[in-house]
């Protein structure tokens, strides 16, 4: 049967022959191309994203100013609030100024018989909450002690010890190294590396400064293309020249300098799939936005740089993210920033994203076919319930009516899903008329 005559549908084949396609796949695929007559012209959908660009660079109203300002002036180190962690960035010759005056008051102890011992924060889960006022997850300051002379503590302490003399010794040479290279320098001790990058994190608390302060990075894993043009240690990255594998986003944000753009909003997508359709359709020239992802679980640097964008250029930030409990939290933890890096949360959120998509009231209104819709796991209903529990999504009544609605129907699906009504769907019809109807919360 010819391609014409099957999507004629039935009688319409030789012979009075059926379609041998499912009624209901058919009526979903007519209705999914039925959208794109919805579409405006380009120069219209054009015309409210500048207005949404153009809101987002102006100042606050005068309350939430006030209520901005006091956030900022708690997380002035200098000033912050004796309630809550807060670090900052630090030059090197702080940085090794602190780890001096650190291992100085240590032999001090060791000297006056009150033995080796390290005052650590506690970064455990109770110790880590969510403030409205903030917006994000701090680290209450709460200390705990880290003795060598005690069986229990005596192992970490050494492991302390050790991170800091590694972290002096790559200030002192001016150099950066992953987390990875910090490991394999004894890894014996270490045994694994999520010991040292813990105690990594530890010794950013106790120093008061970021961790890329410490010049101890992660491996690259972000990417971004679009319009946007900066300056990597010297040399110009023009990211609408970096083909459909887009440029990483560098793991040492403080080399980054010139940032320059005529986008007019901020596109966060949670996968590397769609960032591939995005970058190889070139979505970026039809509606001028930066494309920018961590392809899953977002890593300390596409953080930092998702928030400096949003800070430079005050830019919208618009997020694609699978309709299922996971992409939700992905979307969180830019937003209100995550349990382990709480004490950073300050540097590496961005407030305000507008989650755009896929959410699992498009199922439904865009009529994704069931058999691309996927049901959920006991583990995924059990984690949809706990985000239900969390106070930041809470806040949003939007975003509890969305979960709810997914606990509802017991379905999820992935940005991949749209592909079902063609594979440039995403970029054609559904993105476009997601712009255009400014369905976004």
């Amino acid at each position: 049967m010819s391609e014409r005559k099957r999507r004629a549908g039935p009688g319409a084949a030789a012979g009075g022959s059926t379609s041998k396609k499912p009624r209901g796949a058919s009526a979903a695929a007519s209705y999914a191309q039925s959208l794109r007559s919805k579409l405006r012209p380009d120069d219209s959908i054009l015309a409210s994203l500048r207005a949404l660009a153009s809101a987002s660079a102006k100042p606050k109203p005068a309350a939430a100013s006030s209520a901005g300002a006091k956030a900022l002036a708690d997380d002035d180190p200098a000033s912050a609030s004796s309630s809550y962690i807060v670090v900052a960035d630090q030059d090197i010759n702080s940085v090794t100024s602190r780890i001096n005056r650190l291992v100085l008051s240590v032999a001090r102890s060791i000297l006056s018989g009150r033995g080796f011992s390290f005052s650590v924060p506690s970064r455990t889960s109770t110790n880590q909450v969510y403030l409205p006022d903030l917006d994000r997850i701090v680290l209450l300051r709460r200390e705990a002690a880290r003795p060598f002379a005690n069986v229990v503590t005596a192992r970490k302490a050494t492991v302390t010890a050790r991170v800091l003399s590694l972290v002096h010794a790559v200030l002192r040479r001016g150099i950066h190294v992953t987390k990875r290279d910090l490991f394999y320098t004894d890894v014996k001790l270490f045994e694994d590396q999520s010991q040292s990058d813990a105690v990594l994190d530890d010794v950013s608390c106790m120093l008061g400064c970021t961790r890329s302060s410490l010049h101890v990075v992660a491996s690259e894993k972000g990417v971004v293309v679009g319009r946007l043009i900066f300056h990597d240690d010297g040399d110009r990255i023009d990211c609408t020249r970096m083909g459909v594998g887009g440029k990483a986003i560098p793991p040492n944000i403080d080399r980054v300098s010139g940032i320059e753009s005529d986008a007019l909003f901020i596109l966060l997508v949670e996968k590397d799939a769609a960032f591939m359709r995005l970058a190889e359709d070139r979505f970026y020239n039809r509606f001028p936005c930066i494309i920018l992802t961590a392809k899953g679980q977002p890593d300390v640097a596409t953080r930092l740089f998702l928030r400096r964008l949003k800070v430079e250029l005050k830019l919208p930030v618009l997020a694609m993210v699978d309709s299922d409990p996971y992409g939700l939290k992905i979307l969180s933890v830019y937003m209100c920033g995550s349990k382990n890096m709480s004490y950073d949360s300050a540097n590496l959120t961005t407030p305000d994203i507008k989650w755009l998509g896929v959410r699992p009231s498009d199922l439904d209104k865009y009529r994704v076919p069931e058999q691309c819709r996927l049901p959920m796991t006991d583990h995924d209903i059990k984690v949809g319930k706990e985000m239900l529990e969390e106070d930041f999504v809470k806040q949003n009544e939007s975003w509890v009516r969305e979960l709810e609605t997914m606990l509802r129907t017991r379905q999820k699906a992935e940005i991949q899903a749209l592909s079902s009504f063609g594979f440039q769907y995403l970029t054609e019809v559904y993105l476009p008329l997601k712009l255009q109807q400014e369905d976004w919360i």
